[in-house]
């Protein structure tokens, strides 16, 4: 997919694109520069639910672990 830069620096992000990422007009957007890459990582209005699902499961069970463990070394 290609969109277009204007003479003002905007461009559009393609329908197919909005929809499958579900972003919405409060959404940002992060630009990275990586060498000659640029890529661009959506990042919801609530940061936190944008993340959500994103890690390994059972995360809230080993940060209990790791509490646990820190209390033991007390």
């Amino acid at each position: 997919m290609r969109s277009t830069i204007t003479s003002r620096g905007q461009t559009v992000i393609p329908a197919e694109i909005r929809h499958k990422l579900n972003l919405s007009q409060s959404d940002r957007l992060e630009w990275i520069l990586d060498g000659n890459t640029l890529r661009v990582i959506p990042v919801k209005k609530d940061a936190i639910a944008s993340f959500r699902g994103q890690g390994k499961g059972g995360a809230v069970n080993r940060l209990l672990a790791d509490r646990k463990d820190d209390l033991n070394c007390e």
